[in-house]
């Protein structure tokens, strides 16, 4: 800023420095690293100002301000910037003294700021060095209580400036030799580290320059003096601790005497030093120092060879060999860090030796891993640890050799060596030398130690001595050391843990062995224990990953021993149960769900992200969490409500249901663990909670039960509450459950133990005293079902909490029971039961008698007794022991007969209990004939039981006649049995209920229809009369009520049975059905129209044959069913005759072949006869039936001979009724059914081709087909002219149009010849047809729905073939199923271009159908109209009044109400051939400027594109008029949020530059003027392709900017580059080149720069921020100086500490840098902080809130 001197106003410059050095401390390291930066480019310029800032806010030390260090860093900077003319002693004193009151003042010891500080002493010392020695000297008096610290401060100033202090060595012992005498036992070890760090500062000093000069006598007697006085004095103290720090220190100054004193003191040295060893760890490791010094002076000297060869050395490592070993058994853990050090000298001890006989030292090592005692192999494994990454290039080709010794040791049990070795594998993996199978052997083995259980122990091995021979340089004996490897599990599984996290996080290398390696990890139950590492690993993995989530599905799926999602969020979920598991299991795991979320559902992406915190904060304070004695309750809830409302985010019924089984399959995962298994039972009786399939939670809920053992209480608990959440939406299923557990409670409980038993003997096996008494304690369980019934109980009483409050109060008495109940569950024994059900029975005959004597009461209870009676002679699966066959059959009948007497009693059988009581007994009629003395008398039981139950059910006729009906329905299942004994039952209790219904209800009435008395009339009921008050025709029921028809259907297929008694005993049936409805009352007048005369003589004609089967007459059972068939046909009245072909389908589909051919020849016969008696409800209902028969029969035979029939019934009556229930059916088989797995295929398909191939029939049904897929969908008002994403759904999902497309597809491909003329004679209404709803499925596919396009894909490649278009259909299946937007437009493109050339002459006809389209109410089928539309206008040539036709109708909906109509339009406009887009440019130009104002971005983004497209050949005279509309449009949506649209505006406003000419040409300069700075902003855009769109247009436009020296600049490499360096560089050239070359536009560039400091981007607030300072920087004009500096510069001083963003900031504090460092002002270079002393105050507030 060179005008900066010439101003009034100069800028801030110390509240400038002041916010450089605030920034310091912010939580950004870009920002912090700015700040230094700039504070680095101006201390040189005035270095005091920045001191005294820094001074100012390091006054109140590191308390005050978080970021000390960085500001000691400045100021040891500014003090090094300081000429020699502006160093004043005083202010350095007083920084020196500041800091050193810092560090005195200090307790802690904080490497980081400490070394900071330090650096401020030796800065000051690098112009005062006399001043900081001084400073020290101060403090160095014996009686001062800073002796110690000072004599440290002397240390590190002697390492950090050697040759500053060395020279000065004589003056520092001079001072510390006399006091050394009388120093107190605690400081001398102090004083002996600073003889350390002073000898090192000698060695530092000697590297350049000669250290003779400085060794003088003087300092030579100092030493030797100190090392005498050390040695012979010090060392020999009867304190322990003095002699520990005499070793030390003299095995430091072993470097600096003669080698011939080093030898001879050797044999001395050695031993003091060795003798401190078996001491405590402190004095063991000050012995390893020295001894490690030692062999540096020994073997590494440079003034000869070594003093020691290997043999030699080889003593020395097999005693230092157990001093790993034993620090490695240390049990005060509070002490571990000194072990570690002495431990970390050992292995200094080794490399020493290493770098001098390193393939020695290789052999010795891999030689001890070989022996097999643990402590050598321990040693050797921890010092190849150590040296490997020391010696990597001396043992490069021993690699391969120490993989292979690595993996024999996997094995190794001993705790020690695997501990070593997991150490060892971290060093292995950080070069690299894990890889592949090995690498992943490696690191399961980590997760293995990692998953250690704290019971775990490892057998120690027994003491061993070790005794350390003599030698030539030793005359002692080396003392004996009681040794052994003491590692326990948690020890080993810290260091596998920490381990397993330093390769994760730190080798990037590791990455691809890791990931997705550690997620089978979690899913191993032997690794469980390892869970919370592993999950903390992939969370690090993942963050390192974060910008590959969107391939992390893919890179699981590429695996297959990767587990899948639902399994992963399964396991991970139960494992959250313990909220104080050891390292933070519960936090880390949600973790770990937090970064694996890509892998999850979109929508529990974003669910997890935001709940998963408030979780973790309830886990945070563990302590305070113990004082809760319910946390584990409260927390279990958590994860429970956490888990639903996961659920209800997923809204994908496909997920939930594989997770379900994802739940199933880890019931294993948790066996014994009961609190695990209790939360995996909530967990999944919630997400039961949430399916809807009734199917699939009654499997699941059996399967949870089967898994629970519910002999734990945690467990049995879990499971309670499990049921009843299940219960919450599906109470039916869980009563069910659990009636199905109280009949069958003793199976359930065997079959839930047996998995428990095995385990149970597996463990008893090694137990010979528990193995016996194991199974007697099994018996005791089973005989004792104490722990069934409390889980009945408790599962019940969840069932009740947990379910629907509307529902649950009728249900209570049903369900518990009383007391009663409960005990007579316990009844085990077959006899009891019999017992029981006696007594049950007997109690219900005493009422019954009691009625019988005149005094009639309800039983009370009664229900609840047939309950009992049901439960008790329900099967024990468990109770082998007790009950047989036989005794179960004998239960059963008593039960049965106990029953009908429960029955007959009052109050009358409620629906409820009728239902259980037949639920519970219907069954019987499936037992085996055998033994048939019990099973007859079972049966026969039975069929009374259902007749008492006819009688006393109802209240009059029509009541009975329901009943019976009922009762038929419930025994129709054994009717059409495949077997002969359940047919023969069946019809049998059939026919004995109808006998006792004629007995009930038809007695007393005229046969024959008379009114009023007659002769015909019986004799009448009179008890039934008195017991009713109502007319006879509700006493009695009607003809109607008997529901012949249904009826009818159910027995006239016995008639043709294979079974004699069956065929005789079904005709009765039929015999007493007509016989019973021509006996009952018919309405006056009657509708029936059926003539009497005619049925009687059918009826009479029937009861012959029933009387010739009766007879046993020899007969052909062929001609008995036909006088059957024809009687039947005749007796049936209208209705009935609807009711019976409505049915027909169960008859046809009876499992007896000869009984379902003649339910096929009746129907036939039936149709034949009778069909004028058909109304078009009756048409449909028939079709339907015989459609549905279809679907049941499998033999192709019985298939064909009903679609003849179905033919037949379209051909004769109405085949558009017939084939609108064809398509109906297959719209439900499709959406029901697999139709591809159908056994005996398809039958819809079968039907679809007989109507293709049918002369008659072909054509209608095409037409039919396509009238149905172009029927418009009849849509709300509200949505008038578009659609929601539902409505869509709904219409392209409705059934019959699926079929409509199924049945196209059958119709091309097997409709023969006939079928084909059928599609060539409607060409185009079949391809425009197919052509629409392609655009209708992929706009559904989109949305994920694909089954609609690819069954639509499978008939246009029928189409396809059928016309022969082989090209076509290559297109199809090429880019078919692409369900991206432009994918599919381009497919419909691609098909319209095949037409245009093949077949031109149908384009009028399709293009006529597809103008008409436009008009749909449908969003997705106007786009594919559109898509047609315009690419048949890119074949435009010679098609003439057709394209003005499709130009125009694509010019009329560019104002469509769907956004993607109208860019599909413009689209088709400018896809013309250039001919025809000139001779409409003036059109297309006019829709373009419209749609750019679009308010929906994908139009803006077409608009900007085909903008594009059309200025490539556009004339100027058409783009004249608008070229400043264009202009100012384009500039709008440059500051778009969308990328492409501001890459596509940018680029269009380049390509606009060349119309800028002639009189326009001044007008669009100050366009471009206007919109220049924002091209330099976003030349660094976050986006790519704007950073490239900016640079063409700048290269376009520099011309009319009107400096050449733009275009050079333009053309540099930094116009390009990706490097913010680069580009801030750039950006300071093109400020120059503003402020040199265009002055007068400055003011403006600057206005506009300014404004961009509130884009929405902190990258272009960036830029702008540094482009506006480089300006302001260069420029010599005052008036833009006198406008902006100060506002900029304010700005910058706000922002570099109030903005969110990192960049933002950072920049801020370099341009404050910059401007700063720019401006000519002698008054900030001159500016001290004193001056600021009226705000020093405040000033001094706002430091103390940093």
């Amino acid at each position: 800023m060179a005008s900066s001197s010439n101003s009034g106003d100069p800028l801030p410059a110390p509240e400038a420095v002041q916010a450089l050095v605030a920034s310091l401390a912010d939580d950004s390291l870009l920002v912090r690293e700015a700040s230094m930066a700039s504070l680095d480019e101006i201390a040189p310029l005035n270095p005091l100002l920045v001191l005294d800032c820094c001074s100012s806010v390091s006054r109140g030390g590191r308390r005050r301000f978080r970021n000390i260090s960085g500001v000691y860093q400045v100021m040891s900077f500014a003090i090094r910037a300081l000429e020699q003319d502006d160093v004043d002693p005083s202010y350095l004193t007083r920084i020196a003294k500041l800091v050193t009151s810092e560090i005195i003042s200090s307790k802690e010891f904080n490497a980081d700021w400490q070394r900071a500080a330090a650096g401020v002493l030796v800065s000051v010392g690098s112009h005062c060095p006399d001043l900081m020695m001084e400073e020290t000297f101060l403090h160095l008096s014996g009686t001062n209580s800073a002796l110690p610290a000072m004599v440290q401060i002397l240390a590190d100033f002697a390492a950090v400036d050697a040759l500053q202090f060395t020279p000065r060595l004589k003056a520092v012992l001079s001072r510390v030799l006399p006091i050394l005498g009388n120093v107190r036992e605690i400081h001398r070890a102090i004083f002996a580290n600073a003889f350390k760090c002073w000898c090192q500062a000698c060695w530092q000093y000697s590297v350049d320059l000669s250290l003779s000069l400085i060794l003088d006598g003087d300092v030579m007697s100092y030493i030797n003096s100190a090392f005498e006085l050390l040695l012979r004095v010090w060392a020999t103290s009867w304190d322990l601790k003095v002699r520990t720090s005499t070793v030390e220190a003299l095995g430091q100054m072993v470097g600096l005497v003669a080698r011939i004193q080093l030898k001879a003191a050797l044999p001395r040295l050695v031993p003091t030093i060795l003798e401190l060893y078996g001491k405590d760890q402190e004095t063991s490791f000050l012995a390893t120092c020295s001894l490690h010094n030692l062999l540096n002076a020994s073997l590494l000297s440079e003034s000869g060879p070594p003093l020691l060869e290997f043999e030699d050395v080889t003593v020395i490592l097999s005693s230092l060999l157990p001093v790993i070993s034993s620090y490695n058994d240390n049990n005060d853990r509070s002490d571990f860090s000194m072990g570690l050090k002495t431990y970390n000298k050992v292995q200094h001890c080794f490399l020493t030796v290493g770098m001098v006989y390193p393939d020695d030292l290789f052999l010795f090592l891999l030689n001890k891993c070989r022996i097999k005692e643990q402590h050598l192999t321990f040693g050797a494994l921890c010092v190849l640890k150590h040296l490997l990454p020391r010696l990597a290039e001396a043992w490069h080709s021993k690699i391969m050799l120490l993989v292979e010794a690595m993996k024999l040791l996997l094995d190794e049990q001993s705790l020690g060596v695997r501990k070593a070795l997991s150490e060892l594998i971290m060093v292995m993996a950080s070069h690299c030398y894990l890889v592949g199978s090995s690498g992943e052997l490696f690191v399961e083995y980590l997760v293995r130690n990692c998953a250690m259980s704290d019971k775990e122990r490892d057998n120690l091995e027994s003491v061993k001595e070790y005794s350390r021979s003599g030698s030539s340089y030793y005359s002692f004996q080396y003392k004996r050391l009681e040794l052994k490897i003491g590692v326990c599990p948690s020890e080993l599984r810290a260091i596998s843990e920490k381990g397993l996290l330093l390769i994760t996080i730190t080798i990037p290398e590791m990455e691809h062995i890791l990931w997705p390696f550690l997620l089978k990890m979690i899913i191993q139950r032997d690794y469980s224990g390892g869970i919370s590492t592993v999950c903390r690993c992939i969370s690090e993995l993942c963050r390192r990953r974060s910008s590959h989530n969107d391939s992390m599905p893919f890179e699981c799926q590429a695996r297959t021993d990767i587990p899948q999602p639902e399994e992963l969020f399964a396991r991970l979920l139960v494992l959250l149960h313990d909220p104080l598991a050891r390292e933070q299991l519960a936090t880390q795991i949600l973790t770990a769900l937090c970064y694996l979320a890509p892998l999850f559902p979109k929508n529990m992406n974003l669910f997890l992200q935001d709940e998963i915190p408030k979780m973790k904060v309830y886990i945070s304070d563990t302590e305070d969490l113990k004082q809760d004695p319910l946390y584990q309750e409260t927390w279990d809830d958590m994860i429970v409500h956490f888990f639903s409302e996961s659920l209800d985010v997923v809204q994908d019924s496909d997920w939930i249901i594989s997770l379900g089984n994802a739940f199933a399959k880890q019931y294993d995962l948790y066996t014994f663990d009961d609190d695990h298994s209790a939360l995996l039972h909530r967990c999944f009786g919630m997400l039961l909670q949430k399916v809807d399939s009734r199917n699939y939670v009654r499997e699941k809920i059996d399967w949870m039960y089967k898994q629970a053992n519910i002999a734990c209480p945690t467990n049995r608990l879990g499971l309670a509450k499990a049921m009843g959440l299940v219960a919450a939406s599906h109470l039916d299923t869980v009563l069910e459950k659990l009636k199905s557990i109280l009949d069958n409670v003793g199976q359930s409980f065997v079959q839930r133990s047996i998995p428990h038993i095995e385990l149970h003997i597996l463990i008893s096996l090694t137990h010979k005293n528990k193995f016996l008494s194991f199974f007697s304690e099994r018996t005791k369980h089973m005989d004792d079902s104490d722990d069934i019934h409390a889980a009945l109980a408790l599962m019940y009483g969840y069932a009740a909490r947990y379910a629907p409050s509307t529902v649950i109060e009728a249900r209570i008495d049903a369900l518990v029971g009383t007391n009663m109940l409960s005990r007579l569950l316990h009844v085990q024994h077959p006899k009891a039961k019999q017992a029981v059900i006696t007594a049950i029975d007997l109690l219900g005959c005493a009422v019954i008698n009691a009625a019988g004597n005149g005094i009639s009461f309800p039983l009370k209870k009664r229900d609840q007794l047939l309950d009992y009676v049901v439960t008790l002679m329900g099967l024990d699966d468990d109770n082998d022991i007790y009950d047989s066959s036989i005794e179960l059959l004998h239960t059963q009948a008593l039960a049965l007969s106990a029953c009908t007497t429960l029955v007959s009693v009052e109050p009358k059988l409620t629906i409820e209990t009728r239902n259980l009581v037949m639920k519970a007994t219907l069954g019987f009629f499936a037992l085996p004939n055998e033994p048939s003395d019990v099973v007859n008398p079972l049966v026969d039981n039975l069929i009374t039981l259902l007749c008492a139950i006819l009688v006393t059910s109802g209240e009059d006729g029509r009541s009975r006649a329901e009943q019976l009906l009922y009762l038929l329905g419930q025994i129709d299942q054994y009717v059409s049995s495949p077997v002969d004994y359940q047919r023969r039952r069946g019809c049998l209790a059939a026919y004995e209920m109808l006998l006792k219904f004629r007995t009930l209800c038809v007695t007393g009435y005229c046969p024959v229809g008379c009114s009023g008395s007659c002769t015909h009339i019986k004799q009448v009921n009179r008890s039934l009369q008195r017991n009713s008050n109502l007319p006879s025709a509700f006493t009695l029921p009607s003809r109607d009520s008997l529901g012949l028809g249904n009826r009818i259907v159910s027995y006239l297929p016995r008639c043709a049975d294979t079974n004699s008694e069956v065929r005789k005993i079904s005709a009765q049936i039929i015999g007493q059905l007509f016989s019973i409805s021509l006996s009952l009352p018919r309405p006056v007048p009657s509708t029936s129209g059926t003539n009497l005369e005619m049925s009687y003589s059918a009826l009479s004609s029937l009861e012959d044959v029933i009387a010739m089967l009766r007879s046993d007459a020899s007969i052909d059972p062929s001609e008995v069913f036909n006088r059957v068939v024809s009687s039947v046909c005749t007796l049936l009245t209208k209705d009935e005759l609807v009711a019976t072909l409505s049915n027909c389908s169960v008859a046809i589909s009876d499992k007896i072949k000869q009984s379902a051919e003649g339910a096929i020849q009746a129907v036939v016969e039936f149709v034949t006869n009778r069909g004028k008696d058909l109304n078009e409800s009756a048409i449909s209902r028939t079709a339907q039936s015989l459609l549905m028969a279809t679907v049941h029969v499998t033999e192709k035979y019985i298939r064909q001979e009903i679609l003849g029939a179905i033919s037949n019934l379209a051909e004769t009556t109405s085949s558009r009724i017939v084939f609108s229930e064809v398509l109906t059916s297959a719209g439900r088989d499709i959406v029901t059914k697999d139709i591809s797995r159908l056994r005996g295929g398809w039958p819809m398909q079968d039907a679809f081709y007989a109507f293709s191939q049918h002369t008659v029939l072909s054509n209608l049904f095409l037409e039919h087909v396509l009238s149905v897929l172009n029927k418009s969908p009849a849509l709300k008002n509200d949505f008038a002219r578009g659609e929601s994403s539902s409505q869509l759904v709904d219409y392209m999902e409705d059934d019959i149009l699926h079929a409509a497309v199924f049945a196209l597809t059958s119709f091309f491909r097997g409709g023969g010849r006939i079928g084909k003329k059928s599609v060539e004679q409607n060409y185009a209404s079949v391809l425009a047809t197919l052509t629409l709803h392609l655009g209708s499925c992929h706009g559904l596919a989109s949305s994920g729905h694909q089954e609609p396009l690819r069954a639509l894909l499978a008939a246009f490649q029928g189409f396809c073939e059928c016309v022969g278009d082989l090209e076509m259909g290559k297109i199809l299946a090429r880019d078919g199923e692409q369900t991206e937007n432009e994918k599919w437009i381009s497919l419909i493109g691609d098909l319209a271009g095949c037409v245009s050339i093949k077949r031109p002459k149908e384009i009028p006809g399709i293009s006529l159908i597809l103008s008409k389209y436009l008009n749909r109410t449908l969003n997705a089928q106007r786009e594919a109209a559109a898509a047609a539309l315009s690419e048949f206008a890119r074949y435009s040539e010679g098609l003439g009044s057709l394209l003005e036709e499709i130009v125009e109708a694509l010019c009329h909906h560019v104002s469509d109400d769907s956004p993607t109509v109208r860019r599909l339009c413009l689209r088709g406009l400018v896809q013309m051939s250039s001919i025809h887009v000139n001779q409409y440019t003036t059109q297309v130009l006019g829709v373009i400027l419209a749609l750019l104002d679009d308010l929906n971005e994908s139009v803006q983004l077409t608009a900007v594109s085909c903008l594009l497209m059309v200025l490539d050949s556009s004339p100027i005279d058409a783009v004249e008029p608008i070229l400043l509309s264009l202009s100012v449009r384009l500039r709008s949506l440059q500051v778009s949020m969308n990328m492409k649209i501001r890459a596509n505006a940018f680029a269009a406003f380049g390509t606009l530059s060349k119309y800028g000419i002639g009189e326009l040409r001044e007008p669009f300069v100050e366009q471009v003027h206007a919109v220049f700075p924002r091209l330099v902003l976003h030349l660094h855009d976050e986006d790519r392709s704007v950073r490239q769109a900016c640079q063409n247009t700048l290269k376009r436009v520099a011309d009319l900017v009107g400096m050449e020296e733009m275009t050079v600049l333009f053309s540099t490499h930094r116009i390009s580059s990706d490097h913010r360096t680069d580009y801030e560089d750039f950006l300071r050239d093109i400020a120059k080149q503003i402020t040199q070359n265009l002055a007068s536009r400055s003011s403006t560039y600057m206005a506009s720069i300014v404004q961009a400091f509130d884009a929405p981007w902190p990258v272009i607030q960036a830029n702008a921020i540094y482009l506006s300072s480089s300006m302001l920087a260069l420029s010599d004009d005052n008036h833009i100086s006198a406008l902006y500096s100060s506002q900029v510069f304010s700005i910058l001083v706000g922002q570099s500490s109030q903005s969110a963003d990192e960049i933002v900031r950072a920049t801020c504090n370099s341009a404050i840098g910059l401007l700063l460092k720019a401006t000519n002002s002698t008054s900030w270079k001159n500016a001290r902080l004193d001056r600021l002393e009226s705000s020093r105050n405040s000033q001094e507030s706002d430091s103390s809130r940093m």
